[in-house]
């Protein structure tokens, strides 16, 4: 497709996000720091606005217009979710703070009833901390075992070492869609598949997978999957559990207090009805309600002239940062997102984020909350770029520019 149709699609997209409009250090930001949290479109901020200025009534509380009015919005971001992801019913979508909130909530309730001595939890080594330490800590209450299927040089899940981790003991897998660091898609229906071959429940880590590609629960067979909704464009403070009813019914709650109850007695507690039975207390109904004009604007982003601009930044960053001498790329393949995670020989990744920085390019840099992947790779931090539907060409290039006059400034 022509350049220019590109640039044009791309620009109508970033029209509506006014954060990518403004000026760093006195230059145009080039915001690549999407994985760990995406900006905001107006619609969105007009949602967030609405809520604090007229429609701020508590969450199912009470029976004037304004809760009414809350609750209304709250329950349309239900619906939203459902219809993304393709949940069989809203009673399976569970609103939490983000995915670690999801995650801890899956890995204590779950766990409770489910994970017992001798009991293994299967993780990758590409996995999150939020989708580690959980587990650590399930694994011993419980008196289980974590077991961890490594990746290899290119990043790839060593899915022919599956057999001898994967048996009749692993009761969870918990892995990820796509991972944070090496920005590639994971072979998580092959995962789920053989999971299940052996009696073992599945918790996807959708935060990455949820941005870039279609989810469909029902067809991935998964028990749960988890996202947050800031990097969905949504607000901050906001994260989804899916999980499939019978899970939800046999697991006990994870919190107590408000909402989550059906009758209250100093002699027994019986518990709302999915999905209340894990919303306690006061819900981030703000945050909650920005779910669906975030989830319509992500679906407008999945259009093929913005799938084919994404296209072309990942072969141009491909070609263009290996042409930086001393610079490696960590996750490679060709299920690959626009996320690129590098260290470059005699230059801190520190201070390579820095000096970009002063560029108005906005980059991570450090552990990633990956440590034990990072470690493996010999480096107590990286540089990472991640791209999203909104992000040009022209940005990508600019990054490029940028290394090359900043490892020159650090040599």
């Amino acid at each position: 497709m022509n350049r220019e149709i590109l640039n044009q699609a791309v620009e109508e997209i970033r029209k509506q996000v006014p954060a990518l409009g403004r000026t760093v250090y006195g230059k145009p930001l080039v915001y690549l720091d999407n994985a760990a949290t995406a900006q905001k479109p107006q619609s969105v901020l007009d949602r967030v606005h609405q809520m604090n200025a007229g429609v701020n009534g508590n969450v199912h509380r009470a029976v004037h217009r304004l809760s009414e009015e809350t609750t209304l919005w709250y329950e349309e971001a239900r619906d939203a979710v459902k219809d993304l992801i393709g949940a069989a019913e809203r009673a399976e979508v569970i609103f939490t703070s983000g995915t670690t909130a999801a995650i801890n909530t899956v890995a204590y309730a779950w766990s409770s009833r489910f994970l017992k001595a001798g009991d293994v939890v299967l993780v990758s080594q590409a996995e999150h901390h939020s989708n580690i330490v959980p587990w650590q800590l399930a694994c011993e209450r419980a008196g289980a075992t974590l077991r961890v299927l490594p990746v290899d040089e290119s990043g790839q899940w060593r899915m022919d070492l599956l057999p001898q981790l994967l048996d009749e003991r692993v009761r969870m897998v918990a892995v990820s869609h796509i991972s944070n660091v090496l920005g590639l898609v994971n072979p998580i229906q092959e995962m789920i598949r053989q999971a299940h071959a052996v009696g073992a429940c599945v918790l996807i880590d959708g935060a990455q997978g949820i941005v870039h590609g279609q989810v469909d629960v029902q067809a991935l067979d998964c028990d749960f999957y988890v996202f947050s909704g800031h990097k969905l464009y949504a607000e901050t403070g906001t994260g989804i559990l899916y999980g499939k009813r019978r899970w939800l019914e046999a697991m006990p709650p994870f919190l107590g207090g408000g909402d989550m109850v059906d009758t209250v007695t100093f002699e027994k507690t019986t518990y709302a009805p999915l999905p209340l039975k894990f919303e306690a207390g006061t819900g981030n109904f703000i945050g909650a309600a920005s779910l669906a004009p975030a989830i319509a604007f992500a679906r407008s982003l999945t259009t093929p002239t913005l799938e084919e601009n994404q296209q072309e930044i990942i072969q141009y960053l491909n070609e263009e940062l290996r042409r930086i001498e001393g610079l490696q790329i960590y996750g490679e393949g060709p299920n690959k997102i626009p996320l690129f995670s590098f260290s470059v020989a005699g230059c801190n990744h520190g201070d390579i984020a820095t000096l970009l920085d002063k560029l108005g390019i906005a980059v991570r840099s450090g552990l990633m909350c990956c440590e034990p992947l990072i470690s493996s790779f010999g480096h107590t931090g990286l540089v990472r770029a991640s791209f999203a539907p909104y992000n040009t060409l022209a940005e990508a290039e600019a990054l490029v520019q940028g290394l090359h006059r900043v490892v020159r400034m650090l040599r």
